[in-house]
């Protein structure tokens, strides 16, 4: 497949440096927008190449991961190494990576020498602490960006204490961290390319404030009134009813019937108009200080119906619900697959293969046609890139 030309990063060049999750999530967004992404290695390949299932010897996940990216392999403990990255960075518009902090430092390619040679080059630097306060320097993975940052406090059920908090099942601090990034190096290039005399920035972003900047109010409500939010479980405190009910064939129905409108359709759809007529129960404020009645009334009558057959009966009223979709749910789903949020790609490494779209659209351009080649082997265009390099080229290039 070629450079889709009316993608809007058409034409900006990134080279990461990235391994497991972070950078490689912020650098597949930028490719999917049309960046050239040059994906830098180590030899043996990203570690995360060895996660998951895979198909003789090739993972699955990569498909998607390094969709998109072109992928050369370099040692960077090797000074002719280091040279060619520093060669692919002065044509670039920006480096992206998430090593520990002060990695760079340590093997002499800092921002101080980079920008030496690339005065406008914008540095995204991703870790788990920050490049600076006291915890620069310990280690740091996606499930420590969501305990400190504040949100596993919150994924338990209320009162429960004999099992720990669950994670949310993806490793979304490491992509919270990544979206920042790639938000604040375009931001970065922005300002670069709109200036002529512009140098180029550092951008410092952390897993742990990546999660921390999700917590709503409750920073102002604990320095206003020392209230510290406890877990909620699948509840929303101020709305209500808004929860996940069982139903009779063992799955669930998150329902959100917390407006006054909607409150009144749901209660006839369940048969409980009377529960709909309650001046216990006109308002919100009022169905939040009684929800433990409606919960109980919501999921009487969810236990007498399959999840598929619930979800029908409150649609048809215009009650905002789903079932918990699973995998094979959203693969099979005709508006996951009219929108083209599931898309089936041509892989060589794995044959075909279902792919996730891009979280955002254009208008003139396909979903699939934001996908022009999947994620492809360790070093596949060490020979295109490197040859291109030698001979000066500075024209994006593509697979």
């Amino acid at each position: 497949m070629t450079q889709a030309p009316s993608l809007p990063l058409t034409g900006l060049k990134i080279v990461e440096l990235g391994h497991y999750i972070a950078a490689p999530f912020a650098t597949r967004l930028l490719a999917d927008l049309g960046a050239e992404v040059i994906k830098v290695e180590p030899p043996g390949g990203d570690p995360v190449r060895g996660w998951g299932s895979s198909v003789d010897g090739n993972a699955v996940w990569f498909s998607v991961h390094g969709r998109n990216k072109l992928s050369v392999t370099l040692d960077l403990k090797k000074p002719e190494d280091r040279a060619r990255l520093v060669a692919l960075l002065k044509r670039a518009d920006a480096l992206i990576e998430n090593f520990r902090a002060g990695y760079l430092e340590r093997i002499g390619l800092g921002p101080d020498v980079l920008h030496a040679e690339n005065p406008r080059l914008v540095i995204g630097r991703i870790s788990g602490y920050g490049q600076d306060g006291p915890y620069r320097d310990k280690p740091a993975f996606g499930a420590i960006g969501e305990a400190m940052g504040g949100l596993r406090h919150l994924t338990a059920n209320p009162g429960q204490t004999e099992y720990p908090p669950p994670r949310c099942g993806v490793s979304i601090s490491d992509d919270l961290a990544g979206m920042y990034c790639a938000m604040a190096v375009i931001a970065a290039c922005w300002q670069v390319k709109g200036d002529p005399t512009a140098k180029g920035r550092v951008v410092d972003v952390d897993l742990v404030s990546s999660v921390f900047s999700l917590m709503e109010g409750m920073l102002p409500e604990y320095g206003l009134f020392g209230w510290v939010r406890q877990p909620q479980g699948a509840a929303i405190k101020t709305a209500a009813p808004t929860n996940t009910y069982p139903c009779a064939d063992g799955k669930w129905l998150c329902v959100a019937g917390n407006s006054d409108l909607i409150f009144k359709r749901l209660m006839a759809a369940i048969g409980q108009p009377a529960m709909a007529a309650d001046p216990r129960f006109a308002t919100n404020a009022g169905r939040c200080e009684n929800v433990a009645e409606l919960d109980a009334a919501i999921a009487d009558w969810t236990r007498t119906q399959p999840a598929a057959e619930a979800e029908a009966i409150l649609e048809a009223a215009e009650v905002p619900c789903s079932r918990l979709f699973d995998m094979a749910d959203c693969a099979n789903d005709p508006h996951f697959r009219d929108r083209g949020w599931v898309m089936e790609v041509a892989d060589p490494l794995l044959g075909q293969v279902l792919h996730p779209a891009a979280p955002f659209r254009f208008d003139g351009v396909s979903p699939q046609a934001m996908v022009r080649w999947p994620g492809v082997g360790a070093g596949a265009h060490n020979d295109k890139v490197f040859a291109a390099l030698e001979r000066g080229e500075t024209t994006p290039l593509s697979a």
